[in-house]
């Protein structure tokens, strides 16, 4: 039997360094939530034919709050039809305050846009989940999101536009 602890799973055994890249979430909150169901009860009724056409639009923004503090917004917004008969629509607006430390300043924008949102996505998702079955419908889980791909779209719309990357 050994003397040394064993690991954790919350690095317990390793040891720590000051000088190590970290990001850490201070706080997350729902800035913005709204759920419609316009058509109700109407739109809870069986419908005959094909599911609803769903459409989901996703954005993430940030702002710098301090030296090393960001405050990230990741923004849902999705809506259920059946023809032209909107069943339901939502907006989120899921926000983080983040503080990053140690991370090179060529790698600070990138893990901003997409490793915060990245953390705030699951919460999110769930929100949504949430607020559809409350709204009488069977939750909607959204599949998960590639922020990656999402950051080299906004990149290459930038550059496109001839302006630089905004936050």
């Amino acid at each position: 039997m050994a003397d040394s602890p064993a690991p954790n799973g919350n690095g317990g055994a390793t040891p720590h360094t000051d000088d190590a890249p970290a990001i850490n979430a201070l706080a997350q909150y729902a800035k913005d939530l709204s759920f419609e169901n316009p058509n109700a009860p109407r739109s809870l009724q069986p419908q005959e034919g094909t599911g609803p056409q769903i459409s989901i639009q996703v954005n993430v923004n940030a702002q710098q709050l301090a030296e090393a503090d960001f405050e990230v917004e990741l923004t849902l917004e999705g809506n259920a039809k059946i023809k032209d008969e909107v069943l339901f629509a939502f907006d989120l607006k899921y926000a983080g305050v983040f503080r990053m430390r140690n991370i090179p300043q060529d790698q600070l924008h990138p893990a901003v846009m997409i490793e915060c949102p990245r953390l705030l996505f699951p919460f999110a998702r769930q929100i949504v989940a949430e607020a559809v079955r409350n709204g009488g419908f069977p939750p909607l889980y959204i599949d998960p999101i590639d922020f990656v791909g999402l950051y080299r779209q906004k990149a290459m719309e930038a550059q496109q536009a001839g302006a630089p990357l905004a936050s």
